[in-house]
C-alpha cells in the first residue's frame, strides 16, 4: 500500500498525545497504564514515543500545526547553485537538450489509479492504438478487453476493490485454524514449529496494530466531535483564526482544541486544509479498523479469480481510475505532467506516455497483482515502471521475483519507493525488493535493473533526510525530492504530498527524460548514469529511528551518498555522445 505519508504521521503523534489529555480509558492513571502497554507493542514508532515524552514534561504539541518553512513553488525542478534550492535540476538540465531531437518513451505508473480526464494528462497518457475502446472486445487480442489507457486487476464486472487488508492479516487468516489453540508444548515437526513462531510474531504485530488503529481512531473521532461542537457555535461557514480567537471555550476538552486549531491557522491561515486532513485522518483509520485489520473482511471475491493460482495471468477490468485515484494522479503528474500547456505543473519528462495500471487498494497490495502489472507494463512497450507502495510483509515473492526477471531481460526498469516508516531497511523488511530468494527466503541474486528511493526535503542542511523516509546504506539507491511536492490530484486540481511515492516517480521522470533524449542507453547504463551524477551530500543528515535521533554521513543512508540531479545526469550523457 502506499505509505501514510508526513500528514498521517502528525495525526498519529497528536491523537496519542489528545487520548491521554482526556481519559478516554477512565481517568489519567488509567491513560497512562494503557499508553504503556501500547507502548510496549509499538515502541518502534517515533511518534508514539514523542507522544508520550511530551505528555511527561506536560508539553501539548499541536500535530496539526504545518511546518513554519515553506518551499519555493515546484521547487524539486530547481538547481543548488542557481535558486539555492536542492531541487533535481529540471529546468537547467533542458537547457542543455535545446537542439536534440527526442522519442517518446512509456512509463508505466503500478499505484491505486489515474485520473484519465485530467487537464494536465490526458494528454501525456498511454494510448493502445490497436484497441477499440468501449466496444467489449479484445481488439489487438493480448487478453485484455478495452485496455486503452492501461489494466486494472483489482476489479472484475462485479466493481472495484477499493479496500482490502494488509498482508498482515491475511497471514493471521490464513494460519490462525491450525495454530490458535496450539502452545508452544504442542508437538511439532521441524517446518511446523518455524510456522507456528512465524504465526506468534504475527499475532503479536497484528495485535500492536489494531489496539494502535483503534486508540487513534477513538482520538481523532473525539476531536472531530469536539471541533463540530464548536464549529455549530461559529457563525462564519469558512472560520478565520480571529473567529477561533474569539470563542470562548465551555470546557477543557474545547480548550485544547481550541490550541490545536489556532496554532494550525497561524502557520497556515486556511481551515479548509486543516478539515481535509483531519477528515482525511478519520477516513484513514476508520478505514484501517473497519477493512485493513479486520481478520473478517476479505474482498477478493469481487476480482473473481483463482487466487491460489499464481501463474493466471489474465482477469481484472478496464477501469484504471477506480474508486480513489488520488495517489496514483499525484505520482504520474510528477513524472510526465504536460510541459507545453501552461497547465497546473510541469513534470520532469516532456516525451513520455504515461500507462495506467491499478493494483494498489487502500491496504496492501497483493503480489500475485503486482508481479502481473510488471507484465503487462513489459509486454505493452512500458521502458521505465514506477512502483511507489509496499509492505512489510511478503505472500509470494517467487511470482515478483519472476516478473522483475522477465522484466530485466526486456530491457525495462523498475523504480521503487523506499517507504516511509523511518525506519532502516537494510534491517527491516520491505516488499517489493530487489533481492531475489528462493521458497526458503535464502537470497538467491539481485535485480541489477532496480532503482531505490528515499525521499530528501529542500534544504541542504542536516534537515535534508524527510524525517518519515526509510533509508539504507545497502538497500536505498539515491534520494529525491518528497517533501511538500505539488502535483495533479483528481478532479484537475493540483495539491502538495509527502512521502517516498513522491521521491521515486521524480526518478522515473529522470529515468524517461534519459530513456527519450538518448534512446540508446540501456536500462542499466540509465541506472547507472542516475546513480554517478548525483549531488554529493557533504554534511551529516538526522535520521530517525525507533526513537532515537541520530546525525550520519549521507553515505549511510544510501549507497549513492547523494541526491538525484537531472542535469548533471544530462551533461554525462552528452559527454558520452550517446
Amino acid at each position: 500500500m502506499p505509505n501514510f505519508t508526513k500528514k498521517a504521521l502528525r495525526i498519529f503523534r497528536w491523537a496519542f498525545l489528545f487520548l491521554t489529555f482526556f481519559g478516554f480509558f477512565g481517568g489519567f492513571s488509567c491513560c497512562i497504564l494503557v499508553l504503556l502497554i501500547v507502548l510496549f507493542f509499538i515502541m518502534r514508532s517515533f511518534y508514539t514515543f514523542l507522544s508520550f515524552f511530551f505528555l511527561l514534561n506536560g508539553i501539548f504539541l499541536s500535530g496539526f500545526a504545518q511546518q513554519k518553512d515553506v518551499p519555493p513553488t515546484n521547487w524539486q525542478h530547481l538547481d543548488l547553485q542557481q535558486d539555492g534550492v536542492l531541487g533535481i535540476s529540471t529546468e537547467k538540465a533542458y537547457s542543455l537538450l535545446k537542439n536534440r531531437s527526442a522519442k517518446t518513451v512509456i512509463v508505466a505508473v503500478i499505484d491505486g489509479g489515474i485520473d484519465t480526464a485530467h487537464e494536465d494528462l490526458k494528454a501525456i497518457l498511454w494510448r493502445n492504438e490497436l484497441e477499440i475502446a468501449g466496444n467489449g472486445v479484445d481488439d489487438d487480442k493480448n487478453g485484455f478487453v478495452d485496455d486503452v489507457h492501461g489494466w486494472n486487476f483489482i476489479g472484475s464486472a462485479k466493481g472495484n476493490v477499493q479496500y482490502d487488508n494488509l498482508e498482515l492479516v491475511r497471514w493471521v487468516r490464513k494460519l490462525q485454524p491450525k495454530y490458535e489453540t496450539a502452545l508452544n508444548s504442542t508437538p511439532f515437526s521441524s517446518a511446523e514449529r518455524k510456522e507456528f513462531e512465524f504465526y506468534q510474531a504475527l499475532v503479536t504485530d497484528y495485535m500492536a496494530q489494531l489496539e494502535e488503529a483503534k486508540s487513534t481512531l477513538a482520538s481523532v473521532s473525539y476531536f472531530r466531535q469536539i471541533l463540530g461542537d464548536i464549529l455549530s457555535k461559529i457563525t462564519s461557514k469558512n472560520p478565520i483564526l480571529a473567529d477561533f480567537e474569539r470563542y470562548k471555550a465551555v470546557s477543557d476538552s474545547e480548550e485544547q482544541v481550541l490550541k490545536a486549531v489556532k496554532d494550525a491557522l497561524k502557520d497556515d491561515a486556511d481551515f479548509s486544509k486543516f478539515m481535509k486532513e483531519l477528515e482525511d485522518a478519520y477516513t484513514g483509520y476508520t478505514a484501517k479498523v473497519l477493512y485493513q485489520l479486520n481478520l473478517e473482511y476479505d474482498p477478493r471475491s469481487i476480482v473473481g479469480d483463482d487466487y491460489k493460482n499464481a501463474s493466471q495471468h489474465v482477469y481484472g477490468n478496464a477501469d484504471v481510475m477506480g474508486p480513489d485515484a488520488e495517489h496514483g494522479t499525484h505520482v504520474a503528474g510528477i513524472i510526465g505532467a504536460s510541459r507545453i500547456n501552461g497547465l497546473g505543473i510541469n513534470g520532469v519528462a516532456d516525451k513520455v506516455q504515461i500507462m495506467a495500471i491499478r493494483v494498489v487498494p487502500d491496504g496492501d497490495e497483493r503480489d500475485k497483482d503486482v508481479a502481473n502489472a510488471i507484465r503487462y507494463a513489459v509486454d505493452n512497450g512500458a521502458k521505465v515502471i514506477n512502483m511507489s507502495f509496499g509492505k512489510p510483509y511478503v505472500w509470494n515473492k517467487q511470482v515478483v521475483d519472476d516478473a522483475v526477471r522477465y522484466a530485466q531481460s526486456k530491457d525495462v526498469l523498475l523504480i521503487h519507493a523506499a517507504g516511509n516508516d523511518a525506519k532502516n531497511i537494510d534491517i527491516a523488511k520491505n516488499y517489493p525488493s530487489r533481492f531475489y530468494s528462493d521458497s526458503t527466503g535464502l537470497i538467491t541474486g539481485m535485480a541489477d535493473n532496480w532503482i531505490e528511493v528515499g525521499a530528501s526535503s529542500w534544504k541542504n542542511d542536516e534537515s535534508l533526510v524527510a524525517e518519515f523516509s526509510n533509508f539504507g546504506k545497502k538497500n536505498v539507491d539515491v534520494f529525491a525530492p518528497g517533501v511538500k511536492v505539488n502535483s495533479t490530484v483528481p478532479n484537475s486540481a493540483y495539491e502538495y504530498n509527502d512521502g517516498t511515492s513522491m521521491a521515486a516517480p521524480m526518478v522515473s521522470g529522470l529515468a524517461a527524460l534519459l530513456r527519450s533524449y538518448f534512446p540508446k542507453l540501456s536500462a542499466l547504463q540509465v541506472k547507472t548514469l542516475i546513480l554517478n551524477s548525483v549531488y554529493k551530500v557533504p554534511q551529516k543528515v538526522k535520521v530517525v529511528e525507533y526513537g532515537s535521533t541520530e546525525r550520519v554521513s549521507f553515505s549511510d543512508v544510501c549507497s549513492s551518498a547523494g541526491v538525484v540531479n537531472a542535469y548533471t545526469a544530462v551533461a554525462d550523457a552528452l559527454k558520452d555522445k550517446r
